[in-house]
């Protein structure tokens, strides 16, 4: 894949709660910005003032479906506007824990809602940006739960929700996966953390990004 002129890559990490996507973007951003590129590291829903202020909602207050789809890509067009459009406009690489396909994930598999209704908001909010490459830590719901358990952090409504959501939500990233497999890339997340750092790198030295 050929870089843009003048215009970073929009990298996004994918995954149920528990799939280990925090400490691999971490790495990440330390070793690209090791390689002396400016990274730009961000997550949603938040990533703002105001988008924080949105997710402390979202997480904490339970709501209608379409109230929550509606939150989160407002939230959304708030973060491109003020973070990842002027970031990759500027050539920064941008990596971003979650983003649309997550509000697919979550709000269309595992609670309910429409998919014509959340593809209309995507089309709306950033019908001409999409990300790049989108990394998809896949587990088993049972494993997930057991990493958040253990964690000892308090859960929000999310990842209060029942097994069978958790399902749905992984079952929905697959599809979404299938349905886009150059943008996609599914990395099997019980594998140990090192393992995987080790096969992130690889993707971006030997995949002619770097």
């Amino acid at each position: 894949m050929k870089k843009m002129e003048k215009r970073g890559y929009f990298i996004t990490f994918e995954g149920i709660d528990g799939a280990g996507k925090s400490t691999q973007i971490a790495t990440l951003v330390e070793w690209l910005r090791g390689r002396g590129l400016e990274v730009v590291y961000s997550r949603e829903p938040g990533g703002t003032e105001l988008g924080e202020r949105l997710r402390a909602l979202l997480l904490s207050v339970d709501m209608h479906v379409e109230t929550e789809a509606m939150l989160m890509f407002a939230a959304r067009r708030e973060h491109l506007a003020r973070v990842i459009e002027p970031a990759l406009a500027r050539g920064a690489w941008v990596l971003c824990d979650r983003f649309s396909d997550a509000t697919y994930a979550y709000q269309v598999g595992g609670h309910g809602l429409a998919a014509e209704k959340c593809e209309a908001l995507e089309a709306w909010v950033h019908a001409d940006l999409q990300p790049d490459c989108t990394l998809l830590f896949d587990l088993p719901p049972a494993t997930a739960a057991a990493r958040v358990a253990s964690s000892g952090e308090a859960l929000d409504r999310f990842e209060l929700e029942q097994r069978g959501f958790f399902e749905r939500v992984r079952a929905a990233y697959r599809a979404r996966a299938e349905a886009d497999p150059e943008r996609f890339w599914v990395i099997d997340a019980t594998q140990a953390a090192e393992i995987i750092r080790g096969q992130i790198e690889t993707l971006f030295t030997q995949g002619g990004w770097l």
